[in-house]
């Protein structure tokens, strides 16, 4: 029934493609088709709002625990690590992704862009368009397709505007320009591939909240973004609580195995084998005697509910 829906608005998405892909920011039809899956609280414009307290979690989790959860649902195109430069290092962040995507300019392509704009209300040059549209918690993600000279798309004054509108950083795939007074705001970071002096242009801003490519990953509006050293991922928001929650949890078993390990109670081979039930029952005891390894994570519910998937031996896919 789903994939008869998706194929419904679809069609009549392209019965209406003049009009509908004239929209430089997608509509939120258009919006509910490309997050189907989510299934909870929304902005006005229909991208997915995750919980903030899911954002501030996601910090603490590793990339790998994350990125196994996802794997064994398919989702094997959502990291990219190569060569980015960072704002500031060793400070993490995680946001909601509102996404923009950048082409090299064409007067026809241009202008046409300029007057749908102007229809949608968006006033001056379009690099400061999709800054308008974020909110508090956002990650302002955009392909600028790795243009360097001539392509940086924030400078200082639409740095401190990102961060007045987001109080969080950005992910460009391409090239800032004033890095240097960009790191002196206060609680802003971001990364990017490239740093140049020269201004925007000849490029013009094609689509906000759209899928776009970063790299190797592909991200979709609302997406929860995870920024580290390592690079980038962008974990689907239908799945941003259960991939959060599965990630603790292997957290937490890697700290009990690490403790088992340096007391010598279990073997090496033990811990990395599926766990007998005498491993399983040391393991909830250990939780029991040190609460404060759910500080700040995932209920005890879920912990609980997650634990006894893990002694029936079910994989994180199911």
């Amino acid at each position: 029934m789903k994939k008869l829906v998706i194929s419904a608005l679809m069609a009549a998405m392209a019965i209406t493609a003049g009009p509908a892909l004239a929209q430089v920011k997608l509509t939120r039809q258009q919006m509910m088709v490309f997050t189907s899956d989510w299934k909870g609280e929304r902005f006005p414009d229909g991208r997915p709002k995750l919980p903030d307290d899911l954002l501030k979690r996601a910090v603490n989790c590793t990339f790998e625990d994350i990125w196994g959860y996802m794997r064994a649902h398919g989702y094997n195109n959502q990291y990219e690590g190569d060569a980015w430069k960072f704002l500031h290092k060793n400070q993490p962040f995680a946001g909601r992704a509102l996404t923009a995507q950048y082409a090299p300019s064409r007067p026809d392509l241009r202008a046409a862009i300029f007057a749908e704009g102007k229809k949608e209300g968006f006033v001056g040059n379009t690099v400061s368009w999709p800054i308008e549209q974020l909110v508090e918690g956002d990650v302002y993600v955009a392909d600028n397709y790795n243009k360097v000279a001539f392509g940086p798309i924030i400078g200082s004054n639409l740095a401190n505007s990102i961060y007045a509108h987001s109080h969080n950083g950005f992910v460009f795939y391409g090239a800032i320009r004033d890095q240097e007074e960009a790191r002196e705001i206060k609680g802003f970071n971001g990364v990017y591939r490239h740093y140049d002096p020269t201004p925007n242009g000849d490029m013009v801003l094609t689509a906000i909240n759209a899928p776009v490519r970063i790299g190797q990953a592909i991200v979709l509006p609302g997406d929860l973004v995870l920024v580290k050293n390592e690079g980038v991922l962008f974990i689907p928001a239908a799945m941003a609580e259960a991939a959060v929650s599965h990630a603790e949890f292997t957290s937490i078993r890697d700290v009990f195995g690490f403790a088992m390990l340096k007391a010598g109670r279990f073997s090496p081979g033990e811990i990395d084998a599926p766990w007998t039930p005498q491993i399983n029952a040391a393991f909830v005891d250990y939780v029991n005697t040190h609460p404060d390894l759910l500080k700040g994570k995932m209920s005890r519910a879920e912990f609980d509910a997650l634990q006894q998937q893990s002694a029936q031996g079910k994989s994180a896919a199911e």
